[in-house]
């Protein structure tokens, strides 16, 4: 699909800018941006484990030791993909622009629930081929989650909390710890935009949107009903 394709080189450049300024004073060098974006683009189609360095190699036209020049593994060539996205991209300009939906005041959950699903599905849309990467990877690499929890699910957790005790005080939600209904609401808002996203590729004439969303929110504001 012509979308797809420009959906992957787009996002990604744009982070590539941002990833060029990482590391104090200190700026890649041409050879690391194409090893990089390469690694990115393939890691993203096929998944770290099925990616090899020679492909990355032969796709960014740099010998397959220049890698190694650079990256003594290709865990670490991952890392440095993954570390920067998440340091410098989801944290903060995802959580700055996700922050003026979190502090915003809600009647209901469910108001703040389609809020959420408004503001982060154009983003995942834009970056789906850069976020794909710790999507597939973090729950094998202990220290991506460590970084995902720290510089995202804390900060979420910590400006979600406050509405979910109001909601609980209203007798709008049912009497859990906060952790409990943000587990629970992440899985299903993260369930619904999977199979979105992999519908978008197919035939959105098979999906209606409006509908799924709207049972998506349906089931969880009756699973947390008090």
């Amino acid at each position: 699909m012509n979308k797809g394709s420009v959906s992957m080189s787009e996002p990604i450049e744009e982070w590539l800018e941002e990833l060029g300024k990482l590391g104090d004073e200190k700026t890649m060098t041409e050879k690391q941006l194409r090893i990089v974006r390469a690694a990115s683009e393939i890691f993203a189609e096929k998944g770290y484990a099925a990616s090899s360095t020679n492909e990355i190699a032969q796709r960014a036209g740099v010998a397959e030791g220049t890698i190694f020049r650079h990256y003594k593994t290709k865990k670490d060539l991952l890392v440095s993909i993954v570390a920067p996205v998440m340091a410098k991209l989801v944290a903060p300009f995802v959580m700055r622009e996700f922050y003026k939906v979190l502090d915003s005041k809600y009647d209901s959950y469910d108001q703040m629930l389609r809020a959420i699903l408004e503001n982060r599905l154009a983003f995942l849309e834009k970056h789906m081929h850069v976020l794909k990467i710790f999507i597939q990877e973090i729950p094998f690499h202990p220290e991506l989650q460590e970084q995902f929890e720290k510089l995202v699910l804390a900060k979420v957790f910590e400006k979600i909390t406050p509405n979910i005790r109001r909601f609980q005080e209203d007798g709008t939600l049912v009497d859990w710890s906060p952790y409990t209904i943000i587990r629970l609401t992440v899985s299903s808002l993260i369930g619904y935009a999977a199979i979105r996203t992999l519908y978008g590729k197919r035939d959105l004439s098979s999906w209606n949107d409006e509908q799924e969303r709207e049972a998506t929110i349906a089931f969880i504001m009756k699973g947390l009903a008090p």
